[in-house]
């Protein structure tokens, strides 16, 4: 039988320590010991070329003296801890080395003595600065994900192949006001359960995904508060771990659908503009031709009245056929109010004042079961227009709403100031920014639907019974505030009443408010010499006839050249040219300036059907100038004249 191996006790003891001694030191961990006080007992090689000392020279000293203050100061804390704790402690640790901050993860455990006493604590630490740096950088590349996937301003989504919400960005949550609890138990179809229309279409581009790679789709999307936002989806396949999803975007339409809608409300309104334009332009051309034929009619009729008996059977017709012409005058004027070649005179008005003279006048127009509610604004200021202008808007709106009200009902009549600026302008294309007097006529009867108000400035449009309307009224209100560079809102509903809201500029010029109830005397004349200018040779004759019969002497001429030619004739002066505006080889005002140029002292009286590019753009005649409108009683002409002539 073999002897048993043995090993000597002192070659164990010698071993053992070896052993480790050489473990310890060819370690890439940083080893060392330290007592209670923080005095470093023993460390391994890694520590002292850490340090850059031998590991002979750190014994006896404590962190202090080999390391960064701050550093050493972390490591005693956790020696510290340690001891406190009685057992080991993993801690996350830092060291200022030659190539810059490292960062550790040590474990340290207590020593004890033979008595279980502690007397020293014993570290181990692994450099882990690669695998932190390495980590830091991924939470980086993740946290710029996850800013960018957050910060798309549409919804991203990730649904598995059942329907259920597995991922989401923050948009999901402001959008819908769904809490992040609430969306991970929600399915796709709870987002359309009361729309089977957005279901479908969503349904639809799923199909599409699963045959095509790609879907689409635009769906009403209900958020948590019963909102519904139009939106546009999309979604792709997608594999993770073996496991299906389809992953998309959605897109607020919101916007956009606004923006649609304003395009077309604009185009519309663009439409409708257009069509007023065209019609204006169609009617003002008509009318004027018609003018002159109705001031023949109305000229000779009260010239014929005046050579017959009263008694006369006779007299009775003419009266008919002038009621008739005049009635057919009162249509023209608004055609051309409509088309915007009213020939008007302006003057400063008051608008409070203007209204107040006209109630008692409107309250004759409206039935006793209505009443009137005026309510003026003191702030409401001065407008530059045509007093029978305001007239014409007031008697017209006045007669509609009475028109609109079955049994008892109110009329308010509200004037008032408004400044539209750039600001709302920018959001109601129609305005023009600038500072405005307001004329406001509202009515508590049946209102107008959509349809109705569509059409209410078109001329002969009306929804009033055969011979309760021309369908004028309205038309010649929007040519009125148009010429006036005036703007005009209506807001009406079925049942609820209407109510128009004009806005005039305010004037804010040095011009004297005039008085309105000033009237000029009318003097018949006492052989002044007239130089009559008419194209249309009916009403020349006729007018020359008029000019006669009241006393004055005239000369006749249907075309300019012919009136200048008769000027340069005749010996004496001329007091007066009666001339109409528009003529084939020269405008009213161009012969006015050369006969002017023959006599200095010559007053000069415009006929005008509509108003030429002479005498304004848009029909305004200029301050002092002297016009007729056409078609002119006997008594307007006489009046006309006889002003221009005592004019300084």
């Amino acid at each position: 039988m073999s002897e048993e191996p043995h090993i000597k006790p002192e070659y164990l003891s010698f071993i053992s320590e070896s052993f480790w001694q050489t473990i310890i030191d060819h370690s890439s961990e940083v080893i060392y010991v330290a007592d209670e006080d923080g005095v470093l007992l023993t460390v391994n090689s890694r520590f002292a070329a850490l340090i850059g000392l031998t590991k002979e020279e750190i014994p006896g000293k404590k962190r202090e003296q080999i390391m960064a203050p701050e550093i050493a100061a972390q490591h005693r804390a956790n020696d510290i801890k340690v001891i406190n704790a009685g057992e080991a402690v993993t801690f996350d640790e830092e060291n200022i080395e030659k190539d810059g901050l490292h960062h550790y993860t040590t474990i340290k455990f207590p020593l004890r003595d033979k008595d279980y006493k502690i007397f020293a604590v014993a570290g181990i630490s692994t450099d882990i600065t690669d695998q932190k740096q390495a980590l830091d950088s991924l939470k980086r590349e993740r946290q710029i994900l996850e800013a960018i996937f957050n910060s798309v301003p549409g919804m991203l989504y990730l649904y598995d192949t059942e329907g259920h919400l597995i991922e989401w960005n923050r948009r999901h949550e402001q959008m819908t006001g769904y809490t992040s609890e609430e969306l991970a138990k929600m399915t796709l179809m709870d987002w359309y359960r009361d729309d089977p229309e957005s279901q479908a279409s969503v349904l639809k581009g799923l199909e599409s995904t699963e045959k095509n790679g790609f879907g689409e789709a635009e769906a009403l999307l209900q958020c948590k508060d019963g909102r519904k936002i139009p939106m546009y989806f999309t979604a792709v396949p997608l594999t993770i771990k073996d496991r299906n999803y389809f992953a998309g975007i959605g897109i607020d339409l919101s916007e956009r659908k606004r923006v649609e809608q304003e395009k077309a409300q604009l185009q519309q309104q663009l439409l409708q503009s257009q069509k007023l334009e065209s019609i204006g332009r169609l009617a003002g051309g008509v009318a004027h031709d018609y003018n002159n034929m109705l001031s023949v009619i109305i000229g000779y009729t009260e010239m014929s009245l005046d050579c017959v008996n009263k008694e006369d059977p006779l007299y009775t017709n003419l009266k008919e056929i002038l009621a008739a012409a005049t009635r057919s005058a009162d249509i023209t004027r608004q055609l051309l109010a409509f088309a915007r070649k009213q020939t008007i005179a302006p003057e400063v008005l008051n608008l409070n004042k203007v209204v107040e003279g006209m109630l008692k006048m409107l309250r004759w127009l409206i039935r006793e079961e209505i009443t009137i509610n005026w309510q003026g604004d003191p702030d409401a200021g001065e407008v530059m227009m045509d007093p029978t202008q305001v007239d014409q808007i007031l008697a017209n709106l006045c007669v509609n709403a009475r028109d609109a009200i079955d049994g008892i009902g109110t009329i308010t009549i509200e004037t008032g100031s408004v400044l539209f600026d750039e600001q709302y302008c920018a959001s109601h294309p129609e305005f023009v920014p600038g500072d405005y007097a307001m004329l406001a006529i509202s009515d508590d009867g049946r209102g107008m639907d959509k349809e109705t108000m569509a059409r209410i400035f078109e001329p002969f449009f009306t929804t009033k019974e055969l011979g309760r309307g021309t369908g004028l009224g309205l038309a010649t209100i929007y040519g009125i505030v148009k010429q006036n560079s005036g703007l005009i809102n209506v807001y009406s509903e079925p049942g609820k009443g209407s109510c128009f809201r004009i806005y005039l500029p305010r004037y804010s010029g040095s011009e004297k408010i005039r008085d309105l109830t000033q009237s000029d005397e009318i003097i018949r004349g006492r052989g002044e010499r007239i130089l009559l200018v008419e194209d249309e040779p009916a009403l020349l004759s006729m007018t020359k006839q008029m000019l006669e019969n009241s006393g004055y002497t005239v000369l006749a001429a249907t075309r300019a050249i012919d009136a200048l030619n008769i000027a340069g004739s005749i010996e004496g002066n001329f007091q007066l040219l009666v001339t109409d505006v528009v003529m084939p080889d020269m405008n009213g005002r161009e012969l006015s300036e050369r006969m002017v140029s023959l006599y200095p002292h010559l007053k000069v009286l415009y006929m005008s059907g509509y108003t030429a590019k002479t005498m304004s753009s848009r029909g305004i005649l200029e301050e002092g100038t002297n016009y007729l409108p056409k078609p002119f009683t006997n008594s307007e002409l006489a009046h006309r004249v006889s002003k221009a002539l005592r004019q300084s």
